[in-house]
């Protein structure tokens, strides 16, 4: 019911241009949002690596109709990749294909997305497509499939544990070497296609890390469960896995202390420094994809 909740939140328009407009939600913005410009984040960026931290960029925006605007989101990607490569940053990007122009024209966005990733292979950067609802889980698949296919190794997508589909994603993206992020999923869908309860995606979210950070291909593991974060510390010690064979990656103002743990103990971590200031739909489904999180991104608020 509360993933529902705020699921439905996240497209409420009122409730969204109250909230980005308020005193609350603006100091809110201010702790899990990087500023509202390319300079705030890079700047942020700057600070994270000087801990040992990784950084992937993201200009929040989805669901652009107009190609105007794709271009200018497209745009704000390019003036990061020239920040990333003049200032020496450990980081990359992600990009969501709806604010490539994804709805309006499929090969509008693509061309743009292929370009993207043109600028990071240039200057030996990555760029992370990511994944959205299901109605683009197979198109979000193939383009990238189509993009590492004339850009090896700089471009890979997301992966969400909730669905059923995931399980054979995972093999098909890892026998072409594409690079997986894997995630639990933040949207609502049917139980004909994901799983309902949590344990259910838990348990395959356990299952697909201990394939992916065995199989020779670099992945991330997106979570912040400190229960998932143990397993996987158990199982990389008992299968002598190398911790640089993949990156533990979190979002940014959450769980620093664990994030800083995880890099004294000599594991790679990547922090999601989304900025701009269209970061309510964003920052909704971080509460639907795991209604604990109300409570626990509370507690975040004002920890270190």
């Amino acid at each position: 019911m509360l993933r529902s909740f705020f699921i439905g939140l996240s497209t409420n328009k009122p409730f969204r241009s109250f909230s980005e407009r308020s005193a609350v939600g603006q100091r809110v913005s201010r702790r899990f949002v990087a500023g509202m410009s390319v300079g705030e984040a890079v700047d942020v960026a700057v600070k994270l690596n000087a801990e040992g931290i990784d950084v992937s960029l993201d200009s929040l925006g989805e669901s652009v109709t107009e190609r105007a605007q794709a271009e200018h989101s497209a745009a704000i990607y390019h003036q990061l990749l020239d920040a990333i490569a003049e200032r020496g940053l450990q980081a990359n990007v992600s990009v969501k294909l709806t604010q490539m122009g994804m709805e309006m024209d499929p090969a509008f966005a693509e061309a743009i997305v292929a370009n993207i990733v043109e600028h990071a292979a240039y200057i030996k950067s990555f760029v992370r497509i990511d994944m959205e609802g299901s109605e683009y889980t197979e198109a979000t698949i193939a383009m990238t499939e189509r993009i590492h296919a004339r850009s090896p190794g700089a471009v890979g997508t997301v992966l969400q544990a909730y669905l059923h589909r995931t399980a054979a994603d995972v093999e098909r993206l890892l026998a072409q070497g594409i690079r997986i992020r894997l995630c639990k999923g933040a949207y609502k869908e049917p139980a004909t296609i994901a799983f309902p309860e949590k344990s259910a995606v838990d348990a395959n979210y356990v299952t697909l890390m201990k394939r992916l950070v065995t199989s020779g291909v670099f992945c991330g593991i997106a979570t912040h469960d400190e229960a998932i974060v143990e397993q996987m510390r158990a199982f990389v010690t008992a299968q002598k896995v190398d911790k640089r064979a993949f990156e533990f990656q979190m979002l940014y103002g959450v769980r620093r202390d664990l994030q800083r743990k995880l890099v004294a103990e000599g594991y790679g971590v990547r922090c999601y420094v989304p900025f701009g200031t269209e970061w309510y739909p964003y920052f909704m489904r971080r509460l639907a994809e795991r209604p604990a999180n109300v409570i626990f991104l509370a507690k975040n608020f004002f920890r270190n």
